[in-house]
This record gives structure tokens, C-alpha cells and sequence, in this order.
């Protein structure tokens, strides 16, 4: 470029008007650069010629300026891809598909799926169809994954489209604080979960026509949405131009996010023994084995110990490859956390072992023990879990008891009295309930018995429905016995009686 008799500047003012002119030329190379921003980077080579003579003192002057590189952004599609938990591509994304729903009134289920605008590719002009983008060209909802476009999907916003969800009320697809659910449905033979992000449009952040909208991705499943391991991101919608459709422009949502296998690591609880009795020692072991394709770190065993159990602190080992690793075992009532520094290699199991002394307390619990595993995946720091493993141990007494026995017996009550006497035959086939749900039918001599009750306060219930022909025998001795239940306290290890007096309907039979 050549400038050619400029007005007479004042001298010295000439460097000034050299500088302003350079920087006006940069600045218009540099406003061509696209402001949407899903972006990479390119680089621009700008260099500016100049000549300048002064008439008044008769010289010429020119130059080249130095060349300026400048970083800006050239426009990529936006799209968002479904990758597997380290980053990698899937195997197959046949059957995955990814759809968008409104939220229900409470913002967590499934409400109406949304309708997108149609679009087309490529796009035929003067039709009234916006253009589209690969690889949903006809901006479909759900949108099918395939293994050509490398589990890619996006979706176009309209934002002249009123939505549908009462938590929606009065907005359109690109208002702020419209909330969606992104699902990522995989298929039904498929080893991975369904996934459920929420999305919320926050606000513009400005560009030609507000053309960039935030918005705040959380996952509802827990599991993070993408490889950094956050359950919790923000990103932007952006604005796809159509110079044929004004001001039906689209915004592209796009979100990248990770498929995991929920089966990453496993526990296994067993015990040296089925059956123990108060002052044995048994020893649990723990299996931890890690089913990914990366080493788990910050390995963690929560182990939950029945009633009456306690841990015997020296007897703590880990064991991995044959080999002894450090354990720290934190005992706080029947909760024990194991934790050990050392990585656990893929396809790799590491034991831990612990032996618990059964006390005269166990009699009094279930001998049920329930432990979980939690660790980390090293290359992204994914939190993975497995269990509670159960672990069922039968406490037999053994010298020590508190079984109690309930003895009694249904029978004819003559004189009214609550007690048998001879002459006073006993029903057979009476039914009494206990309470706790147990059934028990009289014998032939209308007596019945059940062992080893738990000690306390019980109570049973004759039956009437099961003796047709008789009905409760009156009680001229005791009122509480003019009842077809029964309250009994049962000491640990005792005897106790629970009679039922009956009477025949019609008192002539009696005699």
C-alpha cells in the first residue's frame, strides 16, 4: 500500500500518523476472526508496507512494519461425543442413542422428550428447512450413535420454541434458566448404565446477537461426566448461522461425557468357619479384585461387624501377590475401615485378613456382616465402589443360653377355673399364633410346645375359627384370662405356661 501528498503534518507528527495507521490495519485483520466459541486455534501472519514524502523538506520515507502473529479461532462444529471411561472410543455404538427431555415438576425425572426443529443437509435454498449440522443433519431427538461418526451427536436449538415442562413455564428452548435432562440410553445387552445429566441455561455471555449461552451440566447418576472426573461442568451453546432462515438461527448443544463400567471392582466376604459359639476366634478374609483396564488407588474397605464381635487389632494383614502389604485398620464400635496406600494392579486381587473373638453378646445379634469396597481409578480419578458383601455366621449358644420353652394346652373347661383338671379332655388340632407370626397346632392331647423362644414378654392368640363348636371358656378366678390371648414374660433359659380354656357352644353337650 502507498500513501501519496497526505496533508502537510506538523514535524515530528508524521511517526504519530505512521503508528495509527499500522495499528488500523492490524485491528481490521484481526476483527475477521469468528467469535463463536467452540474454537481451535490458528495462527494469522499480518505485515503492513508504507512510503511517506515529505514535500516541505523534500524526502521520501517508507518501510515494511515486523510481522505480528496473532493466536484467534477458527469455527469447528460443536459436537459432543460418547466416550468410555478413560477417554478411549467404545468398542460399538451401535443401539446407543442420546436423547433430550424436559424435567418433570421436581427437576429430576423424565418430563415430555422436546421437539426439535427439522433441519437439513446440505441445505436446499428458499425451502423454509434451516441448515443442519453433521452428524445429526436432521437434528433428530433421540439421535442414534454410530460407529461411523465415532459415537458423535449434537443438537439444534430453536429459540423461538416455547417448552412444554411446568418447570418450564414461559420459556423457550434458549431462555435462561430452562432446565433439560440429557440421556444417554446404551443398549439392553449393553454392560454400561443408562446416564442422566441435567442441563441449565444460565445466561448469554455476549457476542453478536448474544450468540453464546452458558449453561451448567450436572450428573444425576453421580458418575463424572467427563474424563476430568467432575460430576458438575459448564459449558456453551452456540449460535449456528443461516443466512437463509434470519432470524431462525439455531444454537448447536453439544456435551462430551463418559460411559463407565459400574462393574469396576468386586468384594468378596468369606470366613473360616459357618457356625461359631461365644469364645471362638474366627478369621474373615476379603477378596478386592479390580475389573478395569487401569490400576485403582486409594483402596478403602468398610467392614460392618455383627453384635457381639470384636476385632483383634494384630491380627490385620493385606496380602497381594504373595506379598505383605500395609494396612491401617481404624476400628470405631462394630465399624472397621481398612485403608492402604499400595495401587491394586488390573486383573489383579488383593486379600485382607482379620480375625473378631465372639463374645456371649453375639447370642443377642444376627451373625450377619456386611463390608464395601471404594477406591480410585489412577488415570482419571473416578471414584468406583462394589458391595456391602454379606457374610451370614450361625451363633450356636454352646454352653451359654437364653432359649427359653413355651409349653400349653387347649382343653374343656368344666368348672370355668383356667386350670385342667381330670375328666376335662384336651381339643386337638387347635391353632394358636405367637407373636412372632409362628403357628403352632395342639396334638392329640391338646398340648403343644415351642423351644428355644426368645426371652421377654410374648404373647399368643387362640384360634376360635379352628375349634368349630366351642367357644372361650368364662374365667370365674382371673378377668385378664376372659380373653382369647395370652401375655406371658419368659425369663432367659425358662419355662413358661400359656393355657386356653374352651367350652362347648351349647352347654348340654358338656354333660
Amino acid at each position: 500500500m502507498k500513501l501519496s501528498q497526505p496533508p502537510k503534518p506538523k514535524p515530528g507528527a508524521w511517526r504519530n500518523w505512521m503508528h495509527r495507521m499500522i495499528a488500523v490495519l492490524l485491528a481490521g485483520s484481526f476483527g475477521q476472526a469468528p467469535f463463536i466459541a467452540i474454537a481451535r486455534a490458528a495462527e494469522i501472519n499480518n505485515r503492513a508496507t508504507f512510503s511517506y514524502r515529505d514535500a516541505e523538506r523534500n524526502i521520501s520515507l517508507g518501510g515494511t512494519s515486523a510481522e505480528v502473529a496473532v493466536e484467534t479461532a477458527s469455527l469447528i462444529d460443536p459436537l459432543g461425543q460418547i466416550l468410555g471411561c478413560n477417554g478411549e472410543l467404545l468398542p460399538n455404538y451401535d443401539g446407543f442413542s442420546v436423547a433430550l427431555y424436559e424435567p418433570d415438576a421436581s427437576g429430576l425425572e423424565l418430563g415430555p422428550i422436546v421437539p426439535l426443529t427439522g433441519t437439513e443437509v446440505p441445505d436446499i435454498e428458499n425451502n423454509g428447512t434451516p441448515g443442519g449440522k453433521a452428524p445429526n443433519i436432521e437434528n433428530s431427538n433421540p439421535f442414534f450413535l454410530t460407529n461411523a461418526d465415532a459415537g458423535q451427536y449434537n443438537f439444534l436449538f430453536d429459540p423461538d420454541t416455547p417448552l412444554q415442562s411446568p418447570i418450564n413455564a414461559g420459556l423457550t428452548q434458549t431462555s435462561t434458566d430452562a432446565q433439560y435432562i440429557l440421556v444417554v440410553n446404551p443398549p439392553a445387552d449393553s454392560v454400561f448404565p443408562q446416564r442422566r445429566i441435567r442441563l441449565e441455561l444460565v445466561t448469554s455471555t455476549g457476542g453478536v446477537n448474544n450468540s453464546i449461552i452458558r449453561y451448567t451440566a450436572t450428573a444425576l447418576d453421580g458418575i463424572p461426566i467427563g474424563t476430568s472426573g467432575g460430576s458438575q461442568v459448564s459449558e456453551t451453546v452456540v449460535e449456528v448461522f443461516n443466512a437463509e432462515t434470519q432470524g431462525l438461527n439455531l444454537f448447536s448443544l453439544a456435551l462430551g461425557m463418559v460411559m463407565c463400567d459400574p462393574n469396576q471392582v468386586s468384594i468378596t466376604k468369606t470366613a473360616d468357619r459357618a457356625a461359631a459359639q461365644p469364645g471362638d476366634t474366627v478369621v474373615y478374609r476379603l477378596e478386592l479384585r479390580n475389573l478395569t483396564d487401569i490400576e485403582l488407588e486409594s483402596i478403602t474397605v468398610e467392614d460392618i461387624l455383627p453384635q457381639g464381635f470384636q476385632l483383634i487389632p494384630e491380627s490385620v494383614t493385606g496380602v497381594l501377590n504373595e506379598q505383605t502389604v500395609a494396612l491401617d485398620a481404624q476400628a470405631s464400635g462394630s465399624e472397621i475401615i481398612f485403608t492402604t496406600t499400595t495401587p491394586l494392579p488390573v486383573d489383579e486381587s488383593m486379600s485382607v485378613l482379620y480375625a473378631v473373638r465372639v463374645t456371649p453378646d453375639a447370642l443377642r445379634g444376627d451373625g450377619e456382616n456386611s463390608a464395601s469396597v471404594s477406591a480410585e481409578r489412577s488415570d482419571n480419578q473416578f471414584f468406583v465402589q462394589d458391595g456391602p458383601s454379606i457374610h451370614r455366621l450361625v451363633i450356636d449358644p454352646g454352653i451359654l443360653t437364653d432359649c427359653a420353652t413355651l409349653i400349653g394346652r387347649v382343653f374343656v373347661d368344666k368348672n370355668f377355673d383356667g386350670e385342667q383338671q381330670p375328666g376335662e379332655a384336651g381339643i386337638p388340632n387347635a391353632v394358636v399364633f405367637l407373636d412372632d407370626g409362628n403357628r403352632i397346632v395342639t396334638d392329640a392331647d391338646g398340648l403343644y410346645s415351642v423351644e428355644c423362644m426368645l426371652p421377654g414378654t410374648r404373647s399368643g392368640v387362640l384360634d376360635l375359627t379352628s375349634l368349630p363348636g366351642y367357644t372361650l371358656a368364662p374365667n370365674l378366678y382371673f378377668n385378664e384370662r376372659n380373653s382369647q390371648s395370652r401375655m406371658v414374660n419368659i425369663a432367659p433359659g425358662g419355662m413358661v405356661r400359656m393355657n386356653f380354656g374352651v367350652t362347648p357352644t351349647f352347654q348340654e353337650e358338656a354333660k
